[in-house]
């Protein structure tokens, strides 16, 4: 037994929610990396960028776990409720106003983690962000609707991360090709 492990208290269920709302978001990104650098870029093991796949995952992690969770959580208050109407609804505002916003910071994340100036960043993000935005609503607003219609909350960001390991994977190869 580990020292101390008896005075420390068992991680409560909201603990251990937010672990997965961060870590499952993060290593669904790695892979969607890993994707995109054996099977579309066609790298090979030797030629495999692994600091490329870390950062990948500390933005899964860090950013995209935390905000999409958020993002469910408000996006049910403001739209209460499980209709068809309701997922129309949220679907809409999901892919109206949060996808792009979210697009964005994504890629502004990336750029910065990736070591761009502020002025190579936003070049990158001006050549990216339409093509990707594009895609996003080719892929997206069927999946939304579906979940927003027929997953419980709890488990809306897992399924969307399902779908999201092919997005994922289109996503780092934009963000990270020169």
């Amino acid at each position: 037994m580990l020292p101390g492990a008896l005075l420390s208290p068992a991680p409560s269920a909201r603990q251990g929610e937010e672990l997965r709302v961060q870590t499952v978001p993060g290593a669904l990104m790695g892979a969607g990396d890993v994707i995109a650098q054996q099977l579309v870029e066609r790298r090979g093991l030797r030629e495999h960028h692994g600091k490329r796949t870390l950062r990948m995952v500390a933005i899964g992690c860090c950013f995209v776990g935390p905000v999409v969770g958020g993002w469910y959580k408000v996006l049910d208050r403001l739209v209460p409720g499980a209709t068809k109407a309701v997922a129309v609804k949220k679907m809409v505002l999901d892919q109206g106003g949060f996808a792009p916003c979210f697009l964005g910071c994504f890629l502004a994340i990336t750029g910065a983690v990736n070591g761009l100036s502020v002025e190579e960043n936003w070049s990158k993000i001006q050549q990216d962000y339409v093509d990707a935005l594009l895609t996003n609503y080719c892929i997206w607003p069927p999946v939304q609707i579906a979940n927003f219609y027929f997953v419980p909350l709890s488990h809306r960001l897992a399924v969307v991360q399902c779908v999201a390991i092919v997005w994922n994977c289109y996503l780092s190869w934009k963000a990270n090709r020169v």
